[in-house]
């Protein structure tokens, strides 16, 4: 059946519990394989068992052939004895031979037996034991066992009558005896072959599979990308070509929507810069034309003209260009990271707009570096940006950051708030707030400077939301704090 993933199981814990399972298999094929080579080994053991058996009774038999040679032949053996001897051997009847003459102990009420299968004891092959083994295991009640071996004399034969019931009984009990000590060597051995093999083997591989599931549902979130171990067998091997792949594939995703929001845009870019361009072109024809005075007044609006079409089109190409690599995640403290940002986005020490940094000095997360500066700097910049617009008056302008730690499902996550007290967003531009080119806030803004943060946090494995509330605006960021295991 060919694999599909709509009709797969994406929980990775499906992966365990289950005989489909690789572990289960695992165990399943060794305890199959021990007990198969128990099996092969039962049957001779079994018939050394029964060859030992009939040994045994055949000295009786040999016992009770001294017996009959040491007694002159016109006395007979005491019934009491003759009973002795045959008990011992739990025979019914002992034949002794010797010189072509024959001599008989047998009960006092001797047995008819209608069934008759011989044992020949000088028969030593080990395929000839076996088979007589199986037979004595699948007989039925009733049969008796002639059992034929030689004395202690040269030319002499012991033949010994008996039920086969007690040898089959005692050959079962023993058959059970090697039963139950295969099943425990076979599970101990299973058990410790599973520890060794799970932990070579199984769990990279369990890992392995994991690891896909989880980016097959999240090819964007580059947390799951896999890090590589050290091994150098093919696990190892593998590890480091899904690594690639999924690194391969993070930034052809991401490229691709770079260019599929760029086509949308085409148009849209086309238009501005043409409009943008043509006043440019009209206000440097008049500038060329008039006198100096007229041209102190309207070189200034031709230059913010031609910054804003520059600016829109350099803000485009860099869209376009921006492939964004996986994070190289190492630990990163907060605080600092933060007051940069604000430095370089010019809030630090700003004549109208207060700053305040209330991340704490010890919380930190794990995280890129450089990326996640780029968030803070453009929520910062459009936070400042945002409140140069006001003519003040009212309340004190400030921007505020604020951090905390909490742990969920996911495990530790930092909570981060960027908050204004501003003149908060149009409703436009919290329709489309983290659309490419229809997100900005500002006139003559591109709106892909949210697009490009929200894409960061969540190649991070966290998230960017707008926090709508009365007055101002807020962004809200959760960061893991701690790398994630696929």
């Amino acid at each position: 059946m060919p694999y599909d993933p709509k009709t797969m199981n994406d929980d990775p814990s499906a992966l365990r519990g289950r005989f489909a399972g690789l572990s289960n298999k695992l165990i399943a094929t060794i305890i199959g394989v021990i007990l198969l080579v128990e099996i092969v080994i039962y049957f001779p053991s079994v018939a050394s068992f029964r060859n030992t058996w009939l040994e045994d009774r055949l000295r009786v038999g040999v016992v009770a052939a001294r017996v009959l040679d040491a007694v002159p032949d016109v006395m007979a053996l005491p019934r009491e004895l003759t009973d002795r001897l045959l008990t011992s051997a739990e025979a019914d009847a002992i034949v002794y031979r010797r010189a072509g003459q024959s001599q008989l102990i047998e009960r006092a009420e001797p047995v008819m037996p209608d069934i008759v299968t011989m044992a020949d004891l000088r028969q030593r092959d080990l395929p000839s034991q076996i088979m007589g083994a199986i037979d004595t295991l699948l007989a039925g009640p009733g049969r008796t066992l002639r059992i034929v071996g030689e004395g202690d004399s040269e030319e002499s034969l012991v033949e010994l009558l008996m039920p086969e019931q007690p040898l089959r009984r005692d050959m079962l009990d023993y058959s059970r005896n090697i039963m139950l000590v295969s099943l425990g060597i076979a599970s101990v051995t299973a058990f410790a072959l599973y520890m060794v093999v799970s932990r070579l083997f199984i769990d990279p591989m369990v890992r392995l599979s994991a690891n896909m599931l989880a980016f097959r549902k999240e090819p964007d979130n580059a947390a799951l990308i896999l890090t590589p171990s050290s091994r150098r067998d093919e696990i190892g091997i593998a590890e480091r070509e899904l690594a690639a792949m999924e690194s391969d594939l993070f930034s052809m995703l991401r490229q691709r929507q770079h260019l599929a929001d760029l086509g949308l845009a085409v148009a849209k870019i086309n238009h501005d810069l043409r409009n943008t361009l043509t006043s440019a072109q009209l206000l440097s024809d008049q500038v060329a034309t008039l006198d100096d005075p007229n041209v102190q007044r309207l070189a200034p609006r031709l230059v913010t003209t031609l910054d804003k079409a520059i600016g829109f089109a350099q803000a485009v190409l860099d869209y376009g260009r921006d492939a964004v690599a996986p994070p190289k995640f190492a630990p990163v403290a907060l605080r600092p990271l933060v007051e940069e940002a604000a430095f370089e986005a010019r809030l630090s020490g700003h004549p109208t707009v207060a700053f305040v940094n209330q991340v704490p000095a010890d919380l930190v997360v794990t995280a890129d570096a450089g990326q996640l500066s780029r968030v803070f700097l453009n929520l910062l910049k459009n936070a400042r940006e945002a409140l140069e617009k006001l003519n003040g008056g009212g309340d004190p302008l400030e921007v505020v950051v604020s951090a905390s730690a909490s742990a969920g499902l996911a495990g530790a996550m930092a909570q981060v708030s960027i908050v204004d007290n501003g003149p908060g967003l149009p409703p436009r531009a919290r329709d489309n707030l983290f659309v490419a080119f229809e997100g900005s806030a500002r006139s003559g803004g591109t709106g892909l400077g949210l697009v490009i943060a929200r894409e960061i946090v969540q190649s991070h494995g966290g998230q960017l939301s707008f926090v709508d509330q009365p007055k101002g605006t807020r962004f809200d960021l959760t960061l893991p704090m701690a790398p994630i295991e696929a």
